[in-house]
């Protein structure tokens, strides 16, 4: 979207708001599609951005859903069941059978635990289970290499499951492709290790690479696929080694969104310019947060009232009482005037659902689809006072 079609938006539809972009994010797809080795299959995981599902549906093979509310979200859309892989750290038995009843038919299994919970809900409904087993990069998720190799071990015991194979996902935005490297030589030792050891063929694995995203102005960004391309090669010999599902969010959806938000007040403490906005850091969330001095790419949109100016920095503060609240400590513009757009690009991924939304009680941002057939608005402003209320 150029800065023309951007203003265009916020004009008709006002900020603060969230616009993604179908036909970017189409195109993004094709581009990775091309790169990649055809036997690859590719999971968008919809924690990065849940209402890029219908746009991205027909891009991929799988949809990764992490809790019950996102299953429900498949299911209000009309997600085919068969293209849901359940994951996630906390599975009870309740989401199980949630899941179940929708259709779902392939899990990960992250501990013990899940192993059982979900050979008892699959022989509960007379059905065998496809499962893959989540291996630990040495946090919280997953289940360390002894617990895999048990439950492989113990295979034959458990008659609701097809293990099918192994689930890895190590962390995101990660630079150097080294770590990657050395994950998949680990990954084909061990999966080696299982046929020669325990007789067991990992019919599947499924990989997170977690690719880096190019967000800020001082970062080459002359070809953010370049990531991708570069591991492409080590990514089609695993693929001849088993069938290999690609899962990412941040690396698909990210460059496919921008946050429109318009300039409401400005002024000068202390020598220091401070332009106040209508939106601020309970919406933009690059990095969890994790801002610093860095500066993302934002299209400065000039407002009716727009008086033009020197070159000035400024810092771009949101409308919460917090000192924290500040998006960018210091940006160059030229006449920023009340009335401006300010349009935070590349922000397709996470923003929207990961910023503390109900601070301040301030309303939770429109969401504006962009696509062949025109913008529309897929969800109004909420007034999220009425969640920071007791008796409701």
């Amino acid at each position: 979207m150029d800065k023309q079609q951007l203003g265009s938006i916020a004009q008709r539809f006002g900020t603060p708001s969230f616009v993604f972009d179908e036909a970017a994010l189409a195109k993004r797809m094709r581009a990775v599609r091309a790169i990649v080795d055809p036997r690859i299959r590719l999971c968008y995981s919809i924690k990065a951005n849940p209402f890029l599902i219908p746009a991205m549906r027909p891009l991929v093979d799988l949809l990764e859903v992490c809790s019950p509310g996102e299953l429900t979200i498949c299911e209000d859309l009309h997600v085919a069941p068969e293209t849901i892989l359940f994951s996630g750290v906390n599975k009870t038995a309740a989401d199980i059978e949630h899941a179940l009843c929708a259709g779902v038919r392939r899990f990960t299994a992250e501990s013990l635990l899940h192993v059982r919970l979900l050979d008892e809900a699959a022989r509960a409904h007379g059905l065998v289970l496809p499962v893959i087993l989540r291996l630990t990069a040495g946090s919280q998720f997953g289940m360390d290499e002894s617990d895999l190799r048990s439950v492989i071990k113990g295979r034959s015991g458990l008659c609701g499951l097809d293990i099918e194979g192994i689930h890895f996902f190590a962390g995101t935005q990660r630079k150097k492709l080294d770590g990657q490297r050395k994950e998949l030589a680990m990954l084909s030792a061990l999966m080696e290790s299982l046929r020669a050891e325990e007789g067991f063929i990992t019919r599947r694995l499924e990989y997170g690479p977690g690719l880096y995203y190019p967000y800020f102005t001082h970062e080459d960004d002359s070809d953010t696929l370049a990531p991708l391309r570069e591991l492409a090669p080590d990514l089609a010999r695993i693929a001849e080694q088993t069938e290999l599902t690609v899962e990412m969010g941040r690396f698909f959806a990210s460059e496919c969104g921008a946050y429109l938000t318009t300039v409401v007040d400005t002024k000068v403490n202390c020598g220091y310019g401070y332009a106040i906005v209508d939106g601020g850091i309970h919406h933009v969330n690059y990095l969890g947060g994790n801002m610093g001095m860095r500066l993302p790419h934002i299209a400065h949109i000039p407002g009716p009232d727009h008086a033009s100016g020197d070159l000035q920095d400024w810092a771009l503060c949101g409308s919460l009482c917090t000192t924290a609240d500040v998006l960018v400590r210091k940006a160059p513009f030229e006449g920023l005037t009340p009335g401006d757009v300010l349009a935070f690009e590349r922000i397709g991924a996470y923003s929207v659902t990961e910023g503390p939304a109900l601070f301040l009680s301030r309303d939770m941002p429109r969401i504006v689809l962009h696509g062949e057939g025109g913008d529309r608005l897929v969800r109004d402003t909420i007034p999220s006072c009425k969640l920071n209320q007791g008796n409701l």
